[in-house]
């Protein structure tokens, strides 16, 4: 069990010839979810070997080219597949528009169904609630309507002592029961608590995406206690001044909501074009936050209770 997240593109403002704007795949309890769609994403999908029909929900964090202009050509493939299942997604008010007009220019359709769920960038919002997890959203604050996601993992069942079980003669048809936490009962009346009969759950998981969004204390508070949050660094301390003209982090602004919100680990990513060199923002971070990566293209960052496991999903062009 785990969350895994596949980074698809890292970059910001433009794509290069070795890096590719913001696109993000989690893996939370066999289902995948698209967070971002900038240009080249459904490329950067096959290079990792990502089956497309898996992914039923699409995030959308705003409406900035380099976060959604390749949502289009992935909508249009999905159809060129066959998919039929429907899609989900999630993004600002005037997002079903711009889809929907484009297809409408083309004189084409989908195959599947469609459907769009406007966030609110004003105010917390549970977009999705089941069982297994829930997702939700956050406002940020940038140049314009700005949300985060927050993915969280629901508590699992207890797990039953077998050994204990059988010791008290416990029938196969009260499993279910005590799972879910109730005492069991003898036939002599004997409670034993269920505290004997299982054991305890691992912790949920959780998993935040801050994206574009200046330095503010609010993000802490929406992310607290998180296992791992990803939050924009587009820029290093030397241009701390065009970070705030621009409504933008450096990797010190990220790493001090790491510190604020008591995170686990950090990821960083984002990055403006100016820097050649990734391992820099990494360094200025640790300065504020030690547990802290800098986000690599096609590399699969699979969290678990013991930490962070780091592996490339394809080879990279960029090598550093």
């Amino acid at each position: 069990m785990g969350l895994d997240l596949v980074i698809l593109g890292a970059a910001s403002a433009t794509p290069t010839s070795n890096q590719y704007t913001t696109a993000q795949l989690l893996k939370m309890r066999e289902h995948y979810f698209l967070i971002d769609c900038g240009e080249g994403t459904q490329k950067q999908l096959r290079r990792s070997k990502t089956k497309f029909s898996r992914i039923n929900h699409i995030f959308i964090s705003h409406l900035h080219g380099d976060h959604f202009f390749g949502l289009v050509g992935l909508l249009s493939t999905f159809h060129l597949l066959g998919r039929s299942a429907p899609l989900t997604i999630y993004g600002p008010p005037k997002l079903k528009d711009i889809v929907l007009t484009q297809f409408r220019a083309a004189g084409t359709f989908t195959s599947y169904p469609m459907h769009f769920v406007v966030t609110q960038h004003k105010v917390p919002q549970i977009l999705v609630e089941t069982d297994a997890y829930s997702i939700s959203s956050f406002p940020l604050k940038h140049r314009i309507a700005t949300t985060g996601f927050l993915f969280q993992e629901k508590p699992l069942k207890r797990s039953l002592n077998k050994e204990a079980a059988d010791k008290h003669g416990i029938p196969v048809c009260d499993y279910h029961w005590i799972k879910e936490g109730r005492n069991w009962t003898s036939d002599d009346g004997t409670e034993i608590h269920n505290d004997q009969l299982t054991f305890d759950p691992q912790k949920p998981l959780s998993y935040a995406f801050a994206s574009d969004t200046m330095y503010t204390p609010d993000t802490a508070g929406y992310v607290k206690g998180v296992d791992l949050l990803y939050h924009e660094s587009t820029f290093c301390e030397d241009k701390k001044a065009r970070a705030k003209e621009t409504m933008h982090s450096t990797a010190v602004q990220a790493a001090t909501v790491a510190k604020e919100a008591c995170v686990k680990h950090l990821l960083l990513g984002h990055y403006s074009a100016r820097y050649a060199n990734k391992a820099q923002f990494e360094e200025e971070a640790k300065e504020v936050f030690p547990e802290v990566y800098a986000a690599r293209e096609l590399n699969q960052y699979s969290i678990q209770h013991s930490g962070i496991e780091v592996k490339s999903v394809a080879p990279r062009k960029d090598e550093e």
